[in-house]
């Protein structure tokens, strides 16, 4: 097993016990049977097929077509090299999240993500099981393995992980902190830097007039500077009131796994309509 596997493995461990103690882990509010389908079967779908079929076709594609390349960047700093995967991975992922919430066809296939009533290190990767081919970051990250980086990869992927993991758990490590006055100076470039349960939740929150709620922002996943360069941050060092997707039709396992397999209802839409309900509330 590869090290960054046993890395972000113990991270999950981590905050899963965290939360099986102080928050029930396998019990949140609101949950449903068809929550555990969603998040089971997304995650093994990824972490088992999506994402290793990923990296290896990125590097085999690469060999077809640029053979001259491979391991031209192995050489390089390694600040450069972090730089690399900061831009191509992690701010990729930041547009393909921003447009996820655009455009109606990514939002279906990004909905399952939102559908939960809880936060919980479960969500992580709950998603939609097409979802994570068409996301540039996962292929760009092959590409600069094919080049030389999968050392740097390790050590990225292992960190970009442990603070998803940490962000999206209701165990909130940045709460106590932000209750200590000396820290804050340290919390203000913190959350300014990184995601943190607190900028992370509010992007999951149920309702925008609750004040925290920034469902049409934050989408950062290792930096949360992202937002802060493309202007769709919001700090506000609270929690929603609530959590989930506001003013969507209910969505069946088949719809949120593999829409769109499984098309939206004919009495009610599965994302399109609502997406552009949504959309006014926010601009509201």
């Amino acid at each position: 097993m590869r090290p960054e596997i046993y890395a972000i493995l113990g991270t999950f461990l981590f905050f899963g016990l965290l939360e099986l103690f102080r928050t029930n882990l396998f019990n949140k509010p609101d949950q449903t049977r068809k929550d555990a389908i969603v998040e089971i079967v997304g995650s093994l779908v990824l972490t088992l097929l999506t994402q290793p079929f990923i990296i290896v076709s990125a590097q085999f594609l690469m060999g077809a077509a640029a053979p001259q390349w491979a391991g031209a960047l192995a050489g390089i700093p390694l600040i450069a090299a972090i730089t690399l995967f900061l831009i191509f991975d992690d701010m990729t992922q930041y547009w393909m999240h921003r447009l996820s919430h655009r455009i109606p066809f990514l939002y279906n296939l990004h909905r399952a993500h939102h559908d939960a009533k809880y936060m919980s290190i479960r969500l992580v990767y709950r998603n939609n099981i097409f979802y994570y081919f068409l996301m540039p970051s996962i292929w760009l990250s092959g590409v600069l393995i094919y080049l030389g980086l999968g050392w740097v990869y390790v050590g990225f992927i292992a960190v970009k992980m442990t603070v998803i993991i940490a962000a999206h758990s209701d165990v909130a490590w940045d709460e106590p902190l932000y209750k200590i006055k000396w820290l804050s100076p340290v919390m203000w470039l913190v959350e300014r830097t990184i995601s943190t349960p607190a900028t992370h939740h509010a992007h999951h929150g149920r309702h925008m007039e609750d004040g925290a709620t920034n469902y049409k922002g934050n989408y950062g996943n290792l930096l949360f500077f992202w937002d802060i360069l493309f202007g769709t941050a919001k700090i506000t060092r609270r929690y929603p009131d609530s959590y989930g997707v506001e003013n969507l039709a209910p969505a069946t396992v088949g719809q949120q796994l593999a829409w769109p397999l499984f098309p939206e209802n004919k009495e009610g839409g599965y994302g399109v309509k609502e997406l552009a309900v949504k959309e006014a509330a926010a601009k509201a």
